[in-house]
């Protein structure tokens, strides 16, 4: 199946009006706190520096976030008595989501510079954004809408339900996909994210390590001497899931799939049907077009279901509703 696409100012265009349409917009804090979104790089500067898997995590963040009750920073908040499961301790969170303490970092700053002003839910989308820039050697550049507000809800219960785990069939991807309003291209460019991070190797062991596996031998191989026999939540190697560039947000994600050096069911499931396969294909083959691409997906995701004044807030710490 043929794939078109649109020339990028064109969906550039597209993406912000749509984001204006949910009352977010460009340069939402120009009047009322001018540096927000220099604070937010500066911290997420500094941490991927330390650890560019922090960058893979902010941008993981912002899909965790932003397919549960939407991009409302609901992801952030801790455990309380009143709420002893919050989302951050949904099995699709942990104990594998990390970056929090970047926020929390860039939220106190904030907080200094221009009190109760800046969403926790739009640091994630500026950090998120920021993220990509740095890991990609700002080949991967946009303006990121904002203006949302934080979310009072956060349960466990609610990720399994909406988050596609890494075992998931094509099917399955695309529908949640299409819960969210994103289409088949945009499950196949969100999904070069995996160009960069970790994982535990209890995501993928054992299915993929099995004998005979779907993944290509080498990859196998490598699998098997860096991870347990048997592992556990205790004893849970890390693995880099792009072993070609590990720590650059790339198309390599995409030559990997081609050639089954994946993790994950759900990376590999890309190739189950002609119109994902071709895409794959295409973003392999042609130099700069996935990067402009996930650009625009990012902002496209980042607008899903954000919260108003009517059904938000502002909070004063990330960690908890006001």
């Amino acid at each position: 199946m043929a794939t078109s696409y649109k020339p990028w100012f064109l969906v550039a265009c597209t993406l912000f009006l749509a984001a204006s349409c949910n009352g977010l917009q460009v340069g939402f804090y120009q009047k009322t706190c001018p540096r927000a979104e220099a604070i937010v790089r500066a911290e997420v500067k500094k941490a991927v520096r330390r650890d560019p898997g922090l960058g893979a995590a902010l941008i993981r963040m912002l899909f965790h976030d932003c397919f549960v009750q939407g991009c409302d920073g609901s992801i952030l908040l801790d455990r309380t008595p009143a709420n002893p499961l919050p989302e951050k301790m949904g099995a699709p969170n942990n104990p594998s989501q990390r970056g929090f303490d970047v926020i929390d970092a860039a939220k106190a700053a904030l907080e200094k510079a221009c009190p109760g002003t800046v969403s926790c839910a739009d640091i994630i989308a500026f950090g998120a954004r920021d993220a990509s820039s740095l890991l990609s050697g700002s080949k991967i550049s946009f303006q990121m809408p904002a203006g949302r507000f934080d979310g009072r809800r956060s349960l466990e219960s609610d990720t399994g339900g909406a988050l596609p785990g890494p075992s998931s069939d094509l099917s399955t991807l695309l529908r949640r996909f299409a819960d969210k309003g994103l289409t088949a291209d945009d499950l196949v460019v969100l999904s070069g994210a995996h160009s960069i991070g970790r994982s535990h190797c209890t995501s993928f062991f054992r299915d993929r390590i099995a004998s005979p596996s779907d993944m290509a031998a080498p990859l196998v191989s490598a699998l098997r001497r860096q991870c347990p026999t048997n592992p556990t939540f205790t004893n849970n190697a890390v693995v880099a899931e792009d072993a070609v560039t590990p720590n650059v947000l790339d198309n390599q994600y995409y030559t990997n799939v081609l050639q089954s050096r994946v993790l994950f069911p759900s990376d590999a499931a890309l190739l189950s049907s002609r119109q994902t396969a071709s895409m794959v294909q295409s973003y392999a083959r042609s130099p700069g077009l996935w990067e402009r691409k996930f650009a625009a997906a990012m902002v496209k995701m980042a607008s899903i279901e954000v919260k108003t004044a009517r059904n938000g807030e502002i909070r004063r710490s990330c960690k908890v509703v006001n």
